[in-house]
């Protein structure tokens, strides 16, 4: 279960995320946060990409604030219609909410904003792997 800290519920702050084991050839990676339990289908909780590959996570808080982050990792536009990270805030029920890290071959040529389908597009052809953790929560 989701911390309520990393909620609508809660202080709304994004999570401390870490990772290992990159395939060679890592240039930089991507990350979606998202909602496929949404009443209006996926809702997008996160978008950042260009996170270095020698960076080994993402502290807790990221600001929002700065579409650009040290290193060079841009925010892209959530479903609120903001940059940056946006918590868990069912309309009722428990929803499944997923991390997707992406390891590319190369820095992507998109500018701080965009969106989930544009991440996935510039994308194309240059997943080396990827990886996902599911968390769930639901408002009480």
């Amino acid at each position: 279960m989701i911390p309520d800290r990393y909620t609508c519920k809660g202080q709304d702050i994004s999570p401390a995320l870490n990772w290992v084991g990159l395939p060679e050839g890592t240039h930089s990676l991507a990350l979606v946060f998202d909602d496929p339990d949404a009443p209006m289908g996926i809702w997008v909780h996160w978008v950042i990409y260009n996170i270095p590959a020698d960076s080994s996570g993402l502290p807790e808080n990221v600001p929002a604030s700065k579409p650009v982050l040290s290193g060079g990792a841009a925010q892209g536009t959530n479903s609120w219609g903001r940059i940056g990270y946006g918590g868990p805030c069912p309309p009722s029920g428990t929803h499944r909410y997923y991390f997707r890290l992406y390891a590319l071959d190369n820095g992507l040529e998109l500018k701080p904003g965009a969106t989930k389908a544009q991440l996935l597009k510039a994308m194309e052809s240059h997943v080396l792997a990827e990886c996902e953790l599911m968390g769930r929560y639901a408002k009480r």
